[in-house]
């Protein structure tokens, strides 16, 4: 349907720029679909009284004719040009969609390959241990400060590319993002956390780093940094504010 819009505007602007104006050099002009300079005369055909007629050459002003006939020319060639990179992009969007599985969760892409990402099993550490954290399960009891946590130093997932691109399948509609990760020891601190007394509420303090994102469908978004990622740890996250219960997609950055 896209192919038969484009092809039937291209043939619009094309039937549009078919008729000219032919200028005379009193200001006048004929709307005529075509013309020919003989020696004393111009013979055209008028658009309007629908024949061909004659006028004398000095009477016409060929050259803002002409230059008005190439700009249009030129018009018409852009957005003819425009129109087919607008199709071409729509294609290869619809391609793109139809790479990454509707299953939620984050995804890369090796050449044309789809890589899924596991999800990473988090961990809440406060002063009296480890929990492990379960998606969507009640807030646990956090007095004071605390950590959110993975394990290992270091991702298996390494990239050497600083502007990796990821595809990110929402099951629900949820703030995302990329989080900027800190080693310490064998595990990897995802965030802060704070509980407020008395309210009892835990307050999230994320690395993230700033993206840039693009919804390819709904729930379905391509995210990559807005600047290229120092070498280090970082994760693809998705979350609520406030009630902890984020998916964590971790991965390194290493320089080539």
């Amino acid at each position: 349907m896209r192919k038969f819009l484009l092809a039937l505007a291209i043939l619009a602007c094309s039937a549009w720029a078919a008729n000219l104006k032919l200028y005379m050099k009193d200001g006048s002009y004929h709307i005529v679909r075509e013309y020919q300079v003989q020696p004393d005369r111009v013979h055209f055909y008028s658009v309007e009284r629908s024949g061909w007629e004659d006028v004398p050459l000095d009477l016409v002003d060929l050259k803002r004719t002409e230059s008005e006939a190439a700009e249009r020319k030129a018009k018409l060639e852009e957005d003819s040009k425009v129109m087919a990179q607008e199709e071409k992009a729509e294609r290869d969007l619809e391609k793109e969609k139809r790479r990454i599985p509707q299953d939620p969760g984050a995804y890369w892409l090796l050449g044309n390959e789809v890589q899924v990402m596991k999800l990473a099993e988090s961990t809440v550490h406060t002063a009296k241990g480890r929990a492990i954290l379960k998606r969507l399960s009640p807030i646990p009891m956090i007095t004071g400060k605390a950590t959110l946590e993975i394990g290992g130093a270091h991702s298996l997932n390494v990239f050497t590319d600083p502007e990796q691109e990821f595809y990110l399948q929402l099951s629900e509609p949820e703030r995302f993002g990329i989080a900027k990760l800190t080693t310490k020891g064998a595990v990897r601190i995802v965030e802060n956390l704070t509980t407020l007394p008395v309210v009892n509420e835990i307050v999230e303090e994320p690395t993230m780093v700033e993206i840039l994102k693009k919804e390819l469908d709904g729930g379905l978004y391509k995210i990559w940094p807005k600047e290229k990622l120092e070498p280090g740890e970082y994760a693809v996250v998705e979350y609520t504010e406030s009630k902890l219960n984020i998916q964590i997609w971790d991965f390194a950055i290493k320089a080539k």
